[in-house]
């Protein structure tokens, strides 16, 4: 039975991706760094089958000590501070969580398990603005936000442990994947979360958005720039591509995406449409304190490597993946009224 070692493991990639080498047959476990309230509810229904350990990114001893009594056979790392917006606010952290962190792993593995096959979650953020066409493997990489130059240190680290000391390193570019596990700091959840609450009769939300305020006020959702695009897909579809990586003979490093170009905007539409209303702009309004210092207007990826080594490709729509989320989210609504 093959071992596998999740950092991130209660996140949406991480919850996702034990499910998924638990239908295989592995033995999963992973790391989650300790709060006064445990922070499980993506694994809370897996929790008997799998092995957490007390650790963190900032604390090489941990992970050592991890590597050490669990022996893995694959590690992949997708702890990180991964939202965007808190780069700009705390630089410092995303910085030592994001990029310092997926060095204090591979050394971790370097010294105690080398033989592992290491997986770095790498982001679409690192290209920066690229005007147009497909971004693939090959396109330069001018990353435009604290989080993004976090990223791009641990990719460009990541290959260097391949390059230097031998080992199995890769690193998937994941282009924006989402969820009804997401977070819902994150501009997709917001959305979906705040079109269930309209849809369910809920003015004002419970739920807050970045600046502690509800995420629907008065019956309508606050935004900052509508009009940036993503290549949005599945995070489910994601996992696998993510363990095909480690199966292959030889190391290397692959876009993952679905090659489709939506608009915040676009994605606002869909999912009102979806709970049966037309006239969607009447329930939002921009607030310009939700806009970013950078932002990136453009997001296509080509996956057509990933799709001849690996032979992955997504398989979720972009009208699917909304639907799924806007209906996770009104059940959730309803569950707790």
């Amino acid at each position: 039975m093959k071992k596998a070692f999740i950092t991130g493991i209660n996140g949406q990639d991480g919850s996702y991706l034990a499910e998924f080498l638990l239908k295989k047959d592995y033995e999963v476990a992973g790391i989650i760094r300790r709060l006064s309230v445990p922070n499980i509810g993506n694994i809370k229904h897996i929790i008997k089958d799998i092995k957490i350990y007390d650790g963190d990114l900032l604390d090489q001893g941990s992970l050592v000590r991890a590597v050490k009594d669990f022996n893995p056979d694959e590690v992949y790392n997708l702890a990180a501070q991964s939202f965007v917006h808190t780069s700009w606010e705390q630089p410092i952290l995303t910085g030592e969580v994001t990029a310092l962190g997926a060095v204090q792993m591979l050394e971790a593995l370097r010294n105690t398990k080398p033989d592992s096959r290491f997986y770095q979650a790498s982001s679409s953020e690192m290209y920066g603005n690229v005007s147009k066409g497909l971004i693939n493997e090959n396109t330069p990489m001018l990353a435009t936000s604290p989080y993004a130059i976090a990223k791009l240190y641990a990719h460009r680290m990541t290959i260097n442990y391949r390059d230097s000391y031998g080992m199995y390193c890769t690193s998937g570019i994941l282009f924006n994947h989402e969820s009804p596990r997401r977070g819902l700091e994150f501009v997709t959840r917001k959305i979906s979360y705040g079109v269930a609450c309209i849809a369910e009769g809920i003015a004002t939300s419970e739920l807050v958005n970045e600046k502690k305020e509800p995420i629907v006020y008065k019956g309508k959702i606050r935004f900052g720039n509508i009009d940036s695009g993503r290549d949005w897909g599945y995070a489910g579809d994601y996992v696998e591509a993510m363990w095909l990586m480690l199966q292959q003979k030889k190391a290397d490093d692959f876009v993952i995406a679905t090659g489709k170009t939506t608009t915040v905007r676009e994605f606002i539409e869909i999912a009102f449409a979806h709970i049966g209303i037309k006239n969607w702009q009447d329930y939002i309004e921009q607030d310009k304190r939700l806009l970013r210092p950078s932002d990136l207007v453009y997001l296509k990826g080509d996956a057509s490597k990933a799709r001849k080594v690996l032979k992955w490709q997504a398989k979720t729509s972009i009208k699917k993946l909304v639907g799924m989320m806007v209906d996770a989210d009104r059940k959730m609504l309803q569950n707790n009224s």
